[in-house]
């Protein structure tokens, strides 16, 4: 977990997509990788999403990918059969808890309190999704976690836009945000992988300050 989570702060922003098509999997890995967002999580909301992960590990080795929207233990154990590098739930199950200690990528359990991070943290977990980020307190409840549970990190998502990102990545415990604006729906059915891809170096740009 040490070091998805220094490659979570070295890229700062995991882009968050949910893939309609197999053959846009690769072609939006490409973008975002030429882009300089390397990082990607493939969310399991379509019937395709596994196979598009398949195909982003197998034609775009550079990209990082791995899964999200993970609601069970069979989700993550269908992740680490595909090769997904690391596993995101938006929240946590006590299965899923006991699971992602033994699992064969790393997991990363979605909370939205302080309670729920102190839940998580008693199952050993140290890094930790932090969801719905905007609608549970935003960068305020980022530093007020801070000072009580200052050896954990957060990957905050929901709400993420290139006018807040910047100041999440400045709050010492936010280790990486993560949000789907760099790579809409609409551009990938247009197959507007070049937008995508421009729309990643600008982001990257702004990371980078």
């Amino acid at each position: 977990m040490s070091e998805l989570a220094a490659a979570m702060r070295r890229v700062g922003f995991v882009p968050v997509v949910t893939i309609e098509r197999v053959e846009h999997g690769p072609k939006l890995a490409r973008a975002l990788v030429d882009g300089g967002l390397p990082m990607i999580e493939v969310t399991l909301r379509t019937p395709v999403a596994m196979d598009a992960l398949a195909a982003i590990i197998r034609e775009v080795p550079e990209a990082e990918a791995g899964v999200g929207t993970v609601l069970s233990v069979e989700d993550l154990s269908r992740a680490a059969v595909a090769g997904a590098t690391f596993a995101f739930s938006p929240g946590f199950t006590p299965e899923l808890l006991a699971a992602g200690r033994s699992a064969a990528l790393p997991f990363i359990p979605g909370v939205a309190t302080a309670a729920e991070a102190m839940q998580a943290r008693a199952h050993g977990y140290r890094v930790m999704k932090f969801f719905p980020a905007e609608q549970s307190g935003g960068i305020a409840a980022m530093k007020a976690l801070q000072a009580p549970l200052a050896d954990l990190l957060f990957c905050p998502t929901g709400g993420i836009t290139e006018a807040n990102l910047r100041d999440y990545l400045a709050q010492p415990n936010v280790v990486a945000a993560g949000s789907s604006f760099v790579a809409p729906v609409a551009d990938m059915q247009a197959g507007a992988w070049d937008k995508i891809a421009e729309r990643a170096r600008k982001l990257r740009k702004l990371i980078d300050g």
